[in-house]
């Protein structure tokens, strides 16, 4: 080590704690405060009081996509970050892959 202690992560993990919650202190003095009401805290949306949610959406449908892309992305992770001596893992990862996309998109 190079004898600067602040630069140890540890340290400066908590300085950077530190100075953020000073910040935030900092910001919330300068917000305006809201008047307290007996319906502050009630449900509010779209200009809607007591809004009754008719709506459940079905995500069944994105589910493929975002498994597509979760796959492609640390596919693309793992060959883009992998040492050029060994490719036995990353062929590994892209034939799992592969497999993983042919399940996705079985008929």
């Amino acid at each position: 080590m190079n004898g600067n202690i602040l630069l140890a992560p540890p340290i400066a993990f908590f300085l950077l704690i530190l100075i953020c919650l000073g910040a935030a202190h900092f910001a919330a003095s300068l917000s305006a405060r809201g008047k307290d009401t007996k319906r502050k805290f009630e449900a509010y949306a779209c200009g809607q009081r007591n809004v009754v949610h008719n709506v459940s959406p079905d995500y069944s449908q994105f589910f493929p996509y975002a498994f597509f892309f979760t796959i492609m992305h640390v596919l693309t992770l793992i060959i883009a970050t992998a040492p050029v001596n060994a490719l036995t893992l990353p062929l590994l990862y892209v034939a799992v892959g592969v497999l993983a996309l042919l399940i996705i998109f079985r008929g």
